[in-house]
């Protein structure tokens, strides 16, 4: 059963051409994208800086509004929901954010932060049991009960990072949008940041809608990979599949990137020319036919369809 489910979402944003004029064109952040995510699942979703995966996270869980298409959580259309309502879904969804210094207020200790997620969804009907909860979650994120008392600057960064995680299951959601949730950390602590959020999804039965850029991480964690190229998902399907047998040269370049450890095996690398085409002014056709090794003419003028090419692979490539 699919317990978050996006229908052709849009996020389009207005920039700024001067203090006194707004430029006319629109940047489509997220363009067109559907997908799904199934109770207890992990979606990876991958691309380059800028291709709108953090965008697409913040909208599914409505900290920036849409403009196009329709959200379902558990069932329900939450695309306008607002006030109180907005308030009670909110609990059922959270989102650790990619900067563990930055996410935490620095005049709040511990204690405090984690503490107000539980305060503003009234989890706890007296100090005691307050107190008992945060507790709870500083060692099921791997950190001392005492660490409560301490500021975020007396932490480091995977540290950081465990707090940022406990503050997302304070109200015991369903959903929580992992946004590069191991960037920010040294790579010795990466693994142990990865292993606390497997752990924890096989205890809470937890769904992620994981973030990043790293490929090897998302196919480590994930069930199923979105590859998202300019605000559009170029090539969907399980993460074995997206891996073993891209067929997206979006998809493919990035694999080729990809380190591999596996005796006797070598990838041929891939590299893309150019930078991806503004947002703004996206090319004509397909968006990725610029930096295409493979580009024909019709790519220069015929957007490609999303299209299904084997049982839950989906493409959009005409060369596919």
């Amino acid at each position: 059963m699919n317990l978050l489910e996006a229908k052709n979402l849009k996020v389009v944003f207005w920039p700024k051409r001067s203090m006194f004029a707004w430029a006319k064109e629109q940047l489509r952040a997220v363009d067109d994208v559907s997908f799904a995510v199934e109770a207890g699942e992990t979606l990876g979703l991958v691309g380059e800086s800028g291709c709108g995966k953090t965008t697409l996270g913040r909208a599914v869980i409505r900290l920036i509004p849409c403009d196009g298409g329709n959200i379902v959580f558990d069932g329900e259309d939450i695309t306008n929901v607002t006030g109180k309502q907005l308030r009670e879904q909110r609990r059922k969804f959270q989102m650790i954010f990619q900067d563990p210094f930055n996410s935490l207020n620095p005049r709040m200790n511990v204690g405090q932060i984690i503490g107000e997620a539980i305060d503003a969804h009234g989890l706890s009907d007296n100090a005691d049991g307050r107190w008992e909860k945060i507790e709870s979650l500083l060692k099921a994120v791997g950190l001392e009960p005492a660490y409560a008392r301490r500021y975020p600057r007396e932490f480091s960064g995977g540290q950081r990072q465990r707090i940022g995680i406990a503050r997302a299951l304070a109200v015991e959601p369903k959903l929580i949008v992992c946004d590069e949730p191991v960037s920010a950390v040294d790579v010795s602590i990466q693994a142990q940041i990865v292993t606390l959020l497997q752990d924890l999804q096989a205890e809470r039965g937890l769904a992620y809608l994981l973030i990043s850029h790293d490929l090897a991480v998302v196919e480590h964690m994930s069930r199923r990979i979105l590859v998202m190229y300019l605000g559009k998902v170029v090539e969907s399907g399980d993460s074995n599949t997206i891996v073993s047998s891209p067929q997206h040269p979006y998809t493919q370049a990035l694999v080729s990137a990809v380190p591999t450890i596996e005796p006797g095996t070598k990838r041929k690398r891939m590299v893309l020319g150019g930078d991806a085409p503004s947002p703004i002014n996206p090319p004509s056709g397909c968006p990725f036919h610029p930096r295409c090794p493979l580009a024909e003419t019709r790519c220069k003028s015929d957007a490609p369809a999303l299209r299904e090419i084997a049982p839950g692979h989906f493409v959009s490539c005409h060369l596919a």
